[in-house]
Formats: structure tokens, C-alpha cells, sequence
């Protein structure tokens, strides 16, 4: 017997490493390399590399890595989850780890190895991984060891963005630009990582106890892991960092590759297989149609756009005047002289290499060298990123914003251009304009996915050259479909792509789609070509690439024009601005002898002049003038500020609501109470503070919010993708509590006041109503300082229950109901005058704009947006271009016309911005900009109402979004440019005729009885079956659509705000797609959905259903609302109480079949048995429901259970896994990436929970609605009598299960409520609410503590009582296991299919425990 070999093969998303030992674990061969994507040569020439050393062995193999797995099915070798090898590998070398982080190529992770092993992992966002450090590497022309050399010697480290590599790039950006030290900006990159990994992971758990560094990056970079050690405030005998930590995971490998039941094989047996291994694409990838079909149409491509011209002329033998234009842009520096009439005389291009100043110096010395005798240089200007400090520095006689520039520019080119798209290194610029005026600016804000610089990267990353890379494309015969999604996520579809063979011709040109649909779909949400106008100009460096070009003309069908100075645009621009201006007057510019002498440096200051502390950068010159950037408003600057004259209600806002006087704590005589100054408090601290005064409290406000703040709380914030505003109130609660305060109330406000009777609801967004209860749950300080901390669910609309809600609150303090009634009084009246107050400011400033002849903006978003950490200044950038800043609350009274929405108009806050709008688009002097926070899911809703309202009469309608990042630069330019349009529209009239009106078309007894085919979207095929026929039984023409496909998807993002939840998505998708496909007669279907009526956003997708419609031109569709509180009503559409009672059988024998089915089938005898006996049953329940027949019913549901009692089943254990989450997530394979065949494949049980359940809990929360907040009695005994109703017709499929062998029956509603409030209050409304908790609790409690937590992303309830509220059942059951996993269009299936497959790997060493 010779002796055994074991091999651990690891193929990562950037690199391949290979471990071999022999049987007494001794390191025989070790290597780490990267593959450039091509995974299948850097194996084999790994393993070659074994043969030749060590001949032909014979090996054990395990393989590993997320792009291992369909290697190994070719080689047919094992394959192990990495997690599962990692921690084989810690669990062996370095037991004494509590926590390990590693970062690979495309992933982060950290591991928690305490009594359960607890993994988190990156998920739709690949900030702070090797391929971020890469990425930023390359702004700095270094690679990731230059990066770390360069950080060994900083001295500041300044705050960058880490959310995504772009957002950092544009940090970075103005860095190089404004001249910061290289050393400290590859720190900073270093900490931008560190950050990201703590806060995006962490998710609420800290990192304590001893700490390994595992991975590539943190292995090879010293100074990323000090940036670590010292952020974390290691000791030194915390760290643990083992050698070899870059090849663990195929260590770990390795070491499973001894168990017994992985198969013997020899290395030339692997190198064979190999060798025979097939280059070539697997029938897997979708392809997209060729960029060109024929020779000819390549010819008329080429020959059409060599016709865009611009004229020019050779400046040698010119003489006359000439105008210089400077486009200082994010990457590089562009220059263009023109002639007196336009013609271009020199023109130059190169990259900024850090150094814009260096690079313009350079362009001023070449011009002036160049320049002919009689040609004289009379006017200069300066545009783009770089535009003011260039201006400065050289002296250049005008400037101009850049999007000002190439509207400019575009017009010499096409006089009556209507679209201009121009793709630049790292940002996108789309305008559309409509006679002659700008309407609209887009830009990318959040996302980079999809610019020149992308494109770039993965050339390089292939090793080719741009040039060559995009002429690959034109031969492409098949492109593949890459989607449009996250730079680095996109790295590993085209990884995936390369693994299976596609040819690189195919990848380039799937890339040039994949820019273009980013641009079209998620940039410019574009709905439809013909609302981009007939001329479209294209421009940017990245259109030089034909094929982005064609791919632009392939997928809108327009023929556009591209300049052949596409890159130039901006130079071109201001040099005909410059050429315009100039009136004979002579130029600033430096001359030759100044340029010669010119120097300058550069250093970086904190202004102090309030508490922003922006960090300044001085630009010193040798002429002793200095150019200070990065400053908000004038005062850092040193100018005199203009703006503090100027009305800014934002400023007033912020100061009316906080500045109250406390009691000293003499005065106070029950005691200090503490208030964070945080999300609902910004509207309303006046009632608080008030109230508590007039009991004898000292209220303590915690400090104005900072990023030191925020940086407090960091380590409890359980969901990485909330808003920053609830972010923030961690960092409050934590300063609350180092002040020593002892009891801190933090009220969840469900109800504001109801402000006008119009309004359909008054809630609070989900995470302001519930953040307190995260706060409670996550907050770890609040026990361990004993402090009580207090949340009661209240209602303001509502006196009587407030009143009986803070009796209850105070009875320990021993205060009378007279003395309570009367502070509640007063701090109603305070409240209102506070309201008040604010209006009377707003009219106040309306009158001063009129006198003045000024404009003023109103700046609308939530009353939070006025905290200056939030907006970062924006009002004082506004106020700093010369217009007053007014707020949404100070003008939305003045509103007298509108009427009616698409929307419902559910949420208090956001109702004010519809009014403000509707006032807006009155009123010429006013514009409207409206704020959100990245993640704010309910601005998905409000977004599109808002800009409708205001298009109704031609305004211009902004959006900004805003993000802890407070890079100002794109939103300065759209502020700026916002100006320009305004100055130039100034004398247009508004058509006050048209008013804003939305089309419901009802649903009648007409179309009914035509039979009109109804379309309802898909939710849960196996009930979903049974409703159909239920409704079809009932005389309506009902057909479910079928079970998801990829096309419905795409058809929402393109009809639906893609900031929109996965659900709405999905579900108008689906109608969209339907409706579209020419099967059904447009003219005879309606479309049918349910509305809850809650706080969350599913109410709301019949107006996303509706508005898909409209953007279709499909407005005569009818939709139907399906809900029981009237919310609209359709003649033609009843509910009554014999299709009730059919659809309740339909749904018992849903909820049925998925519990009997689910829990047999991973452990039938014959293959299939079990879904064979599932559909013969399906037939004879068809039965019934066309009966209706109770009785029927109670017979069928004995016969069931007892057949699917006596199913032959093996004898195997198999771990069980919960199901639970936001309900479409839940019961919609689609949605949901088939997670129930996921988890039985994988060697699972999947346990799903009722869907009546769900029904259950919506009537059980009325009556805590009753007592506090403002449900009536008669809807309170409505909802108990359901509850009955509905337990009473289960009852029969109750006592089947009770008594069957393998069965359980349902948990009562009660009994999850009693349960739920453990850990979260029953206040938790909205979406899933308390329910998804107590669900969680009973699965644990009934054997099923395996758990996936399914969310959309961005899905508002789920940040509080699904991901808020696994912390705390962790801490009450360790023995729970719970995976969060977020779904949406974009999400990767690889890292969710990870985390699941983690999850599994616990559960099965938990059940060998037993």
C-alpha cells in the first residue's frame, strides 16, 4: 500500500491556491495564484507543476471556493462548502479563535466561532474586498503592495466612503485633485475597508475576544490588518495571524479530504480528465442578439458616424483671436482652442494622474509655445470637477457648470437636440431638454455600475488594451447577457461566464449592453425610446467605443449622433461659452513668463467655524492668492457669506424644534429623563419636552448628530442597508447613556396627527414608528448600565388613548390624571404652535421672495432631513447660490388644489411633500428638490408622485439622495444647473388650466358579466391553484399567472422605481409582461391585487400597478382592489360569503398540502412517490371547491392526512428548516430562487408556516389598535369574530393532524403573540410585523431552530422585527441558527445560496450532537 496523498483545491473569485500533505500533515506543495478568470489553465498548471516535482501521486481531493463547484462535478472530486473548510482549518490550527475575518477577492467575511458558530458574509455590495483595494489601487497608479508601501508613511487619514468603490473613487477624486498626500490617501483607503467590514458585517455583533486574519488581502497587506487591529483596539495577545492564512481554506480542504468518504484518485487521472475538458460555452449562459448581423449593416454603421464633424482648422496658418476651454473632469483633463467662428484649432487629452493642476500647467505651456505669431489667446474658461480651483489657479476669465458646458456644445452639433447621454469615466450625465431648456439632469448617484471606467477595469483585468478589448465585440456572434449590476458582482458573472468557456469577443460585447442598459434602465429609468426624443446626441469618452454605441442604437432603436470629439464635449463647450462672453475686454489668464513661474501646494485644514468641521483643502499659489475647496457654505472660505442674509427655514426648522429650556435639576423633582435627538423627535420634541417639563422632568436632549456620533453606535446597527437617519440613533442612545442618564424614552409614534381630510392614513414610516424597538434589542450598553429604557406604542391622532397609553407609562411616579391631562394639553397646544410657527415663517419668506424678485427652493423631505449630519450642508450650498431654502412643512398648508393621487396617501410626512408640490407647481418664483435617504424605501412611492404632480405643469423636478458619504460634488452640479435652467426659463408663464389628476378606470358589472378576463399575479402556486378555481366558480373570469420566469423581472424594473421592494416588482412584472404579450385582448382584461391598508408599501402597489400602465399606454386597464376595508370599490367586483368561504377552503387545503407534503417528501422510499399522491389529490379538492361543501371538506382532510400518514417513508434524520419572512419572499418560488427544492436538495426539510396564519395576525392586532391607537370598537369585535370564524373551519384540519403520527398542527394566533412579546411589542404592525417573530420562536420551539429569514431588500419592517430581533432570540436560544437573506433582482444566488448552505453545515453538526 503506498503511501496517501491529500490535495485541498480552493478556487476563489480572483486567485486558485493548492495544498497538498501527506499522511503525517506535512506541507508537501503550497502555491497561491491568480487565474485572470481563467480558473481551468491555472489548475491545471498547478497540478502539472505537482506531477513534474513529485511524479504520480496517489491523492484524496477536495475542492472548494466559490468557483469550485462546477469544476469538481467535471473532475467528479468532492466539493465542501469554503465556510465549512475555513473553519475545519481554524477549529484544527487556532481553536483558541473567538472571531475570524477574511477578506478574499469578492467577499468578506466574518465568522464567529462562540457556542454556535455564526457566520456573516457581503451581500449586494462588494465595498471593502480585494477587488475594492484593487480598484482604488489604480486611481493611485500603484497596485494593492504600492498601496500598502505608500500607507507605511501617512500623517492624516481622511474619511472615505466605503458603501461602494465608486462612492469612494469620488471621495477620493477631489483628494488627488485638491493634491492630498498619496501615503494618506492609501490609508484612508485602507480604514474606508476597515470600516465596511465592521459596519456592513458586524451588523450589530462586536467583534470581541481573539481575532484571526485570514485571506489574500489581509495576509499580504501589513497595513490593512494595523488599520484592523488598531480600529478594533486589539491587544496584542488578541491577535492571532497564522502563517499560511492566505491558503486556509484549502488547508481546511485538505483536512476533510481524510474522511473516509471521499474517493482515492492519482494526479494523472486529474490532469487527464483536464486536458479533456472542452473549451466552450455550457448551453447555461443566455445570450443577447449581435451587435451586427451582417458586413453591410457594420459598413453603414461605420460610414453614418463619420459624418458628425467638427469643422477644424490648422492653427500654423491661422491669425486672429482664439478662446481656450478646459474640461477638468473625475479622470481626466480636457483642452480645446477654438477660432472666432467656432472652428477648432487644437484640442488636447490625458489622464489627470492624480495632479489636475500639473496637467493644465502642462496644456498652458504647450498652447503657449504652439501659438503662432498674430494669433492672440483673448479669453479662457473652465469647466468640470476641477472647475473652480483651475480657475483660481490660472486665472481663467469665466467659469460654467459642466452639464451647462455640453448642452452647449450639443447644440452646435444638432440645433434642436433633445437628449443628450454622455458616459464618462465614473459618472453619467443624461439631459433632456425640451425647447431649447434644459428639463432635466440625471446623474448616477448611488451606483457607477455601467461607466467607461468599468469597462476599463475588466479590459485590464483581461490583459488588453480599451482599443482592442472593444473591437473584440463588433465580431461577437453571441453576447452574453451579463444584467446590469454592482462593478465587482459583475466581475464574477463574467467569471462565471469565462469558467464555462465564453469567448472573450462575447464577454466584450456583453459588457458594452450591460454599460448601456445601466444607463437607459437604472440611470435614466427610461420607460419607453420615443421619451427620449427624436435627436439624441451621444458623447464621453466611453461612446469612442463602437461597440457601446451600437449597443445604445441596438437597444433603443434610435439612431443617435455621436461628435466625433465625443470625449471633448465639455472643453469644446465653455471654449464657444468663452467665445460668447468675450466683449473686446482683455484676459486674466496667466502668460507664458507667470506659467513658467508658477507654483503651488497644497494643505489640508478642518474649518472650525461650526460643527461640521469640513475638512478644507488650501490650494496656496505663488502669487500668494489661495483656493480653499471643500467647504459647504462661504464661511470656511473666508468670504463674506451671502447666505447667512438669506431665508433658510432649515436653519429655523432645527432651531424652533430643539431650543426649549430644561428644568436644572433642582427644580426637577421626579428626576432626569433622556431624549435622543433622532428620527420622529425632529417633529416632535416640542410635545415631549413640553409634557415632561410640566411633570417635573429635566429633559436631557442628547448632543447635535456627527460622524463621531454615528461612529459610536456603529457596532449595534443590525442591517447594513436602513438609512443613515436610523443609523444615527445608535450613536444617540450610546451618548445618552455615557452623559449617565438612567432612564431614556424613546416613544414608537405609529400615528401622526392627521393634517387634512383627504389624507388615506397618517402613519409613521415603519423604521421611524419600530427603530426603538431595534434600539432595544440591539443595544447591548442599555442592560449592562441597568437603564431603563421605555418605548409604549402611541398614537397622536388620538387624545383618549394617549392619555390611557402614558397612565400606564407613569404610574410608578405617582402623578394625577389632572395633572396628566393638562400637561398632555399643553404639549398639544406646543406642538401646534411649534406648527404653526413654521407656517407663518414659510409665508414670511414667500413675501420677502416676492419683494426681491428672488427664487426660492423648497427643500422637501422628513422633518429628520433638517439635521445638518444628514443633509451635510445642503441648504447652506443652496442659500450659497443666491435662492432661500424653505421646507416642506412651511408651504404645504398653502395648498388649496389637489385632490386626488395614484398613490394612497398613507404616511403623514410624505403627505406634506405632495401638497408642497401641488403649491410648487403653482407658484413661478418656487422650485422643488426633493431629499431621500439611500435605502428609504418608502421614497420609491413618493418619488414618482412627486415628480408627476410637478411635470403636470412643466417643473423641473430634482431628486437628491443623500448617504453618511457627504460628497458634495455631483449634487453642487445639480443645483447649479437647476440655476442655469431657472435663469434661463425666467419669463415663462405656468399654465395653471393643468392640474395634476391620475386615471382610475373602475371595474363594472358590464365587464363582469362580458366575462372580462381578470389577471391576478402568482404568490403561492400550490394555493394559489385552488383560489382560481374558487373565483372562477363565482362567475369572475380569473387566470393566475403562471409561476415567475426571468422576463417578469425584467419587465418591472423596466415599468417599476427600481428603488421599489422585489415584491412590487415582481408582481407588476408579471401584469406588465402578461399584458404585453399580445395573449390577451388589452381592451377586455383587468388586473387584480390586494391591499392591506397597513404602513407598508404593499398598499401601495396598486399605484405601481397603475403607473406601469400609464408609462405602457395601457391607461383603459382596469385594476381591482382585493381588501376588506373598502379602500376603493368596483361595481363589478363583490366579495361575498360563498366565495369567501370557497377561498378559505382553497387556502386550508394550500396550508394543508404544504405541511403534509413538505414534511414527507425529503424522506420518501420511491423517488416522486409523494408528488404523485399530492396531485391526485389536487383533482378531488377542485371538487369541493366547486361545491363549497364544509362538509366534503372535513371528509377530505381525514382521507389526506391519513395517506400521507402511511407514505413509505426511510428511516433517516434530516435537519429542519424554518421558512419564514416578508410573505411574498416567502411563498413565491420566484422570489424566493426555489428555496424549498434548495433546501431539500441540500438534504433539509423545509417547514413552512400557514398562510391563513398571516390573515390571523391581521385580525389580532386590531385590538391592540383599540387600546393604543384609534381602531373603533366595532372593528375590534369584527376582527375577534374573524379570528373565530376562521379557527372554527380549521378545526376539523386541526383534529386530522392532532391525530395523525407524523403531523403537527398549526400554533392558535394567540399562543404566537403570547410568544411574540417576549421579545418585540405587538405595536410592530406593518408588513410582517410581530407575527414573522413569533413565527421564528414557535419553529424553534417545535424542533425547527434551522431558520431563513427571507427580505426583500430594503424591506422597512423586516430592519425591526426580523433582522432587529435575531440578536435577541439568539441570546434567549442559543441553540437557534438564523440566516437573513436578502432578495432582490440584483442580489447574487451564489452568496445567498452560501449562506444557506452555512447555515445547513451547522444544522447537521448540531444534529450529530444529539
Amino acid at each position: 500500500m503506498d503511501k496517501l496523498y491529500y490535495m485541498g483545491i480552493d478556487v476563489g473569485s480572483t486567485t486558485v491556491k493548492l495544498y497538498v500533505e501527506d499522511q503525517e500533515h506535512q506541507c508537501v506543495y503550497s502555491k497561491y495564484q491568480r487565474h485572470y478568470s481563467d480558473v481551468k489553465p491555472a489548475i491545471e498548471s498547478l497540478i502539472k507543476e505537482v506531477q513534474e516535482h513529485y511524479g504520480n501521486l496517489p491523492v484524496k481531493v477536495v475542492m472548494t471556493g466559490s468557483g469550485g463547484l462546477s469544476l469538481s462535478k467535471h473532475l467528479n472530486v468532492e466539493f465542501v462548502q469554503e465556510v465549512i473548510a475555513c473553519t475545519k482549518t481554524v477549529e484544527t490550527y487556532i481553536p483558541e479563535c473567538d472571531v475570524a475575518i477574511e477578506l478574499g477577492g469578492e467577499d468578506a467575511k466574518i465568522t464567529y466561532f462562540e457556542s454556535t458558530l455564526e457566520q456573516r458574509m457581503n451581500g449586494t455590495c462588494a465595498g471593502g474586498t480585494g477587488a475594492f483595494i484593487d480598484q482604488m489601487a489604480s486611481l493611485l497608479q500603484t497596485d494593492a503592495a504600492g498601496l500598502n508601501e505608500l500607507a507605511k508613511n501617512y500623517e492624516t487619514i481622511y474619511p472615505i466612503a466605503s458603501r461602494c468603490g465608486v462612492f469612494a473613487k469620488t471621495d477620493i477624486q477631489p483628494l488627488i485633485n485638491e493634491g492630498a498626500a498619496r501615503e494618506d490617501i492609501a490609508i484612508s483607503i485602507f480604514q474606508a475597508v476597515v470600516n465596511q467590514t465592521i459596519s456592513g458585517l458586524a451588523c450589530g455583533k462586536p467583534i470581541r475576544g481573539k481575532v484571526a486574519f485570514l485571506g489574500g488581502p489581509l495576509y499580504f497587506l501589513d497595513q490593512l490588518r494595523a488599520r484592523f487591529i488598531d480600529s478594533l483596539n486589539l491587544k496584542d495577545e488578541d491577535v492571532i495571524f497564522p502563517q499560511n492564512s492566505q491558503l486556509f481554506v484549502a488547508m481546511g480542504a485538505c483536512l476533510l479530504a481524510r474522511e473516509d468518504k471521499v474517493n482515492k484518485t492519482t494526479i494523472d487521472e486529474l490532469v487527464y480528465i483536464l486536458d479533456s475538458l472542452k473549451d466552450g460555452i455550457s448551453d447555461e449562459t443566455d445570450t443577447l442578439k449581435p451587435l451586427f448581423e451582417t458586413e453591410e449593416d457594420r459598413i453603414e454603421f461605420r460610414n453614418r458616424h463619420y459624418r458628425t464633424k467638427v469643422k477644424k482648422r490648422d492653427l500654423n496658418t491661422y491669425q486672429g483671436k482664439a478662446f481656450l476651454g478646459v474640461d477638468v473632469g473625475s479622470t481626466t483633463s480636457k483642452a480645446v482652442l477654438v477660432d472666432e467662428d467656432g472652428s477648432v484649432l487644437y484640442t488636447f487629452y490625458s489622464s489627470n494622474e492624480g495632479n489636475p493642476i500639473e496637467v493644465v500647467r502642462k496644456i498652458l505651456k504647450e498652447i503657449y509655445e504652439i501659438l503662432p505669431k498674430g494669433v492672440e489667446l483673448v479669453h479662457a474658461g473652465s469647466t468640470g470637477y476641477g472647475e473652480a480651483l483651475i480657475k483660481s489657479a490660472f486665472k481663467m476669465d469665466v467659469s460654467e457648470v459642466e452639464t451647462i458646458s455640453h448642452f452647449t456644445a450639443a447644440k452646435y452639433f444638432k440645433d434642436d437636440v433633445s437628449f443628450i447621454l454622455d458616459i464618462g469615466g465614473q459618472d453619467m450625465k443624461a439631459i433632456k431638454i425640451e425647447d431649447g431648456i434644459i428639463q432635466d439632469i440625471l446623474l448616477n448617484e448611488a451606483c457607477s455600475s455601467g461607466c467607461g471606467s468599468f469597462i476599463e477595469t475588466f479590459a485590464k483585468s483581461l490583459g488588453y488594451n480599451v482599443a482592442d478589448f472593444a473591437n473584440l465585440a463588433l465580431q461577437s456572434t453571441a453576447p452574453i447577457d451579463l444584467g446590469s449590476r454592482c462593478t465587482v458582482f459583475m466581475n464574477s458573472k463574467v467569471k462565471q461566464a469565462q469558467k464555462e468557456g465564453a469567448k472573450i469577443e462575447d464577454i466584450s460585447a456583453g459588457l458594452a449592453y450591460s454599460v448601456i442598459k445601466n444607463a437607459l434602465y437604472k440611470v435614466i429609468k427610461l420607460r419607453s425610446p420615443e421619451s427620449i426624443g427624436k435627436s439624441v446626441l451621444v458623447q464621453g469618452g466611453t461612446f469612442y467605443n463602437e461597440s457601446v454605441l451600437r449597443a445604445f442604437e441596438q437597444e433603443t432603436g434610435i439612431k443617435a449622433i455621436r461628435p466625433d470629439i465625443a470625449g471633448l464635449m465639455g472643453a469644446f463647450g465653455i471654449a464657444l461659452i468663452a467665445r460668447e462672453r468675450y466683449q473686446g475686454q482683455g484676459t486674466t489668464l496667466l502668460n507664458k513668463e507667470q506659467i513658467d513661474a508658477f507654483s503651488y501646494e497644497s494643505t489640508i485644514r478642518y474649518c472650525q467655524k461650526c460643527t461640521n468641521h469640513c475638512m478644507l483643502t488650501v490650494s496656496s499659489f505663488n502669487d500668494g492668492s489661495e483656493h480653499i475647496s471643500g467647504n459647504r457654505c462661504e464661511r470656511g472660505a473666508n468670504l463674506p457669506p451671502k447666505s447667512k442674509q438669506l431665508p433658510n427655514l432649515y436653519d429655523y426648522k432645527y432651531r424652533r424644534v430643539f431650543n426649549y429650556r430644561s428644568l436644572t435639576a433642582k427644580e426637577a423633582k421626579r428626576g432626569t429623563v433622556g431624549i435622543p435627538r433622532v428620527l420622529n423627535m425632529y417633529e416632535n420634541y416640542p410635545f415631549w419636552h413640553t409634557l415632561f417639563t410640566d411633570l417635573k422632568f429635566r429633559v436631557v436632549l442628547s448632543p447635535r448628530s456627527s460622524k463621531k456620533i454615528y461612529e459610536k453606535g456603529i457596532e449595534s446597527i443590525p442591517s447594513e442597508s436602513v438609512c443613515y437617519p436610523a443609523k444615527l440613533s445608535h450613536g444617540h442612545i450610546e451618548s445618552l447613556i455615557e452623559k449617565g442618564i438612567k432612564y431614556i424614552f424613546y416613544p414608537s409614534v405609529a400615528y401622526e396627527r392627521k393634517e387634512n381630510i383627504t389624507q388615506g392614513n397618517h402613519y409613521n414610516c415603519p423604521v421611524v414608528t419600530s427603530y426603538p424597538e431595534v434600539i432595544r434589542n440591539n443595544v447591548d450598553n442599555l442592560e449592562t448600565n441597568e437603564i431603563i429604557f421605555r418605548n409604549p406604542f402611541i398614537d397622536l391622532s388620538n387624545r383618549k388613548t394617549m392619555f390611557t397609553n402614558l397612565k400606564d407609562e407613569f404610574k410608578s411616579f405617582g402623578i394625577s390624571d389632572k395633572e396628566l391631562k393638562a400637561a398632555i394639553e399643553h404639549a398639544y397646544e406646543e406642538l401646534q404652535q411649534c406648527r404653526l410657527d413654521i407656517q407663518g415663517e414659510g409665508e414670511k419668506v414667500l413675501s420677502y421672495l416676492k419683494e426681491n424678485n428672488m427664487t426660492g427652493v423648497v427643500l422637501s423631505g422628513r422633518p429628520y432631513h433638517v439635521d445638518p449630519e444628514i443633509n451635510h450642508g445642503l441648504a447652506d450650498l443652496i442659500t450659497g447660490e443666491g435662492m432661500a431654502v424653505l421646507t416642506e412643512d412651511s408651504v404645504c398648508h398653502l395648498d388649496k388644489e389637489l385632490e386626488e393621487l395614484r398613490v394612497v396617501d398613507q404616511w403623514t410626512y410624505h403627505s406634506r411633500m405632495y401638497h408642497a408640490a401641488s403649491f410648487v407647481s403653482s407658484q413661478p418664483n418656487l422650485q422643488l428638490i426633493q431629499l431621500t435617504s439611500f435605502g428609504c424605501g418608502l421614497d420609491a412611492v413618493t418619488a414618482d408622485q412627486v415628480a408627476e404632480i410637478l411635470n403636470a405643469r412643466n417643473k423641473i423636478y430634482t431628486l437628491i439622495k443623500i448617504d453618511e458619504g457627504s460628497n458634495l460634488g455631483a449634487i453642487r452640479i445639480r443645483i447649479r444647473s437647476l440655476k442655469a435652467t431657472i435663469d434661463k426659463q425666467e419669463n415663462k408663464e405656468i399654465d395653471l388650466s393643468k392640474k395634476y389628476k391620475p386615471v382610475k378606470v373602475p371595474f363594472t358589472k358590464e365587464m363582469k358579466d362580458e366575462r372580462w378576463t381578470i389577471l391576478c399575479p402568482q404568490m403561492s402556486p400550490i394555493h394559489f391553484q385552488f383560489v382560481e378555481k374558487a373565483m372562477q366558480e363565482s362567475g369572475y373570469n380569473l387566470k393566475v399567472l403562471p409561476s415567475v420566469d426571468k422576463g417578469a423581472t425584467e419587465a418591472g424594473l423596466k415599468y417599476v422605481n427600481n428603488d421599489a421592494c422585489y415584491p412590487s416588482i415582481l408582481v407588476a412584472g408579471q401584469m406588465m409582461e402578461a399584458l404585453t404579450s399580445g395573449e390577451y385582448d388589452v381592451n377586455k382584461t383587468a388586473l387584480i391585487i390586494s391591499q392591506t391598508g397597513g404602513g407598508c408599501r404593499a398598499t401601495n402597489y396598486i399605484g405601481f400597478i397603475r403607473k406601469a400602465l400609464k408609462d405602457a399606454g395601457l391607461e383603459q386597464v382596469p385594476v381591482i382592489s382585493a381588501n376588506l376595508q373598502g379602500i376603493e370599490s368596483n361595481p363589478g367586483f363583490k366579495i361575498t360569503y360563498s366565495l369567501a368561504k370557497k377561498v378559505i377552503i382553497g387556502a386550508m387545503y394550500g396550508d394543508l398540502f404544504m405541511r403534509v407534503l413538505y414534511r414527507v417528501r425529503p424522506y420518501e422510499k420511491e423517488k416522486g412517490s409523494a408528488n404523485r399522491l399530492y396531485q391526485s389529490w389536487v383533482e378531488k379538492c377542485m371538487k369541493n371547491i366547486e361545491t363549497g361543501s364544509m362538509k366534503e371538506f372535513k371528509k377530505n382532510v381525514y382521507k389526506i392526512v391519513k395517506d400521507f400518514d402511511e407514505l413509505p417513508l426511510l428511516d433517516i434524520k434530516k435537519p429542519r428548516v424554518g421558512l419564514v419572512g416578508e410573505i411574498l419572499v416567502k411563498f413565491h418560488p420566484t422570489a424566493n430562487n426555489q428555496i424549498v427544492d434548495i433546501i431539500e436538495r441540500e438534504g433539509g426539510e423545509a417547514v413552512m408556516p400557514d398562510l391563513i396564519d398571516f390573515f390571523q395576525y391581521c385580525f389580532y392586532s386590531t385590538t391592540f389598535e383599540r387600546k393604543h391607537f384609534n381602531a373603533t370598537a366595532k372593528a375590534a369585535k369584527l376582527c375577534e369574530f374573524a379570528i373565530k370564524a376562521v379557527d372554527f373551519l380549521r378545526k376539523d384540519m386541526i383534529k386530522a393532524l392532532e391525530k395523525s403520527k407524523r403531523f403537527d398542527p398549526p400554533a392558535s394566533i394567540e399562543h404566537l403573540a403570547d410568544k411574540a412579546k417576549e421579545v418585540v411589542s405587538i405595536g410592530n404592525q406593518t408588513g410582517e410585523g410581530w407575527f414573522l417573530t413569533g413565527e421564528m420562536i414557535e419553529l424553534i420551539e417545535s424542533g425547527a431552530p434551522n431558520i431563513v429569514c427571507m427580505q426583500p431588500f430594503g424591506c422597512l419592517p423586516n430592519h425591526v422585527t426580523g433582522k432587529g430581533a435575531i440578536k435577541a432570540l439568539r441570546k434567549k436560544y442559543p441553540q437557534s441558527n438564523i440566516v437573513a437573506v436578502d432578495y432582490d433582482p440584483g442580489a447574487s444566488e451564489v452568496n445567498q445560496l452560501n449562506r444557506i448552505k452555512l447555515m445547513l453545515s451547522t444544522a447537521f453538526k448540531n444534529l450529530d450532537k444529539e
